[in-house]
């Protein structure tokens, strides 16, 4: 390991615990107690707000955040209402990349902040009318495929689907994935169907297996996913 990475992997020891004592660093990075002090004396020189407790080691001064992960509250709380957001219309692979990614902004923010943050959470809910609202206009999220469909949309590579349509029939498909669209409370992928010659909408919970083969798009003059959009005979 070179010392730039070191000095990264200290800092991140840091911040992660309340004291660190120069033995568990020396410890954890393989180097002497000696190198230990220099390596702190380095990152003190660069800006890094580090102390000493006698019988208690290393700490970061209270209310230092490395600059890319650093958020105002109202950043935060921007991204915990978007947390409600993807409760109720996201997939599973969503909630779970959400939530990895919201505790990772929580763990940054000092305490007071951080409890405001957690209270905010519990207080915020989603409500959708249930009476007066048709069956197939209730959101069906049971599925773990969005995260990986804007995988495929950005790389420009080609899936694999076995898709299930309104009656019941099940058929494989090889599509061009151009984009999503949230319409009539369910997500819809935008494609173009190899199998059909021309852009289709797969409703993403009647996808019952997905797999991404890794080739490149065949067809190079997609439609922007907007102008598909104008001819969908839907009110959003």
């Amino acid at each position: 390991m070179n010392r730039i990475d070191r000095l990264m992997g200290i800092l991140t020891q840091l911040q992660s615990k309340k004291f660190v004592p120069a033995e568990r660093i020396a410890e954890k990075f393989s180097i002497s107690i000696r190198t230990v002090y220099r390596d702190v004396k380095a990152l003190t020189e660069i800006g890094v707000p580090v102390s000493f407790e006698n019988g208690r080691g290393y700490f970061i001064v209270q209310g230092y955040f490395l600059p890319p992960v650093s958020f105002t509250n109202e950043e935060a709380n921007a991204l915990i209402l978007m947390g409600a957001v993807s409760q109720r219309f996201g997939d599973g692979s969503i909630r779970k990349h959400y939530e990895s990614a919201l505790s990772k902004v929580t763990s940054v923010m000092r305490s007071p902040e951080k409890d405001k943050a957690e209270q905010l959470q519990d207080q915020i809910k989603m409500m959708l009318p249930k009476e007066g609202c048709p069956s197939s206009y209730v959101s069906d999220n049971n599925f773990e495929y969005l995260s990986s469909l804007q995988n495929a949309i950005s790389s420009q590579t080609i899936l694999e689907l076995h898709y299930q349509n309104n009656s019941e029939e099940v058929s494989r498909r090889s599509v061009e994935a151009i984009g999503l669209i949230f319409y009539a409370f369910n997500w819809h992928l935008i494609a173009w169907c190899h199998m059909r010659n021309d852009y289709r909408d797969f409703r993403v919970s009647r996808i019952l297996k997905m797999h991404n083969t890794q080739e490149p798009f065949r067809k190079k003059d997609h439609i922007n996913v907007n102008d598909y959009m104008k001819a969908i005979p839907v009110n959003y």
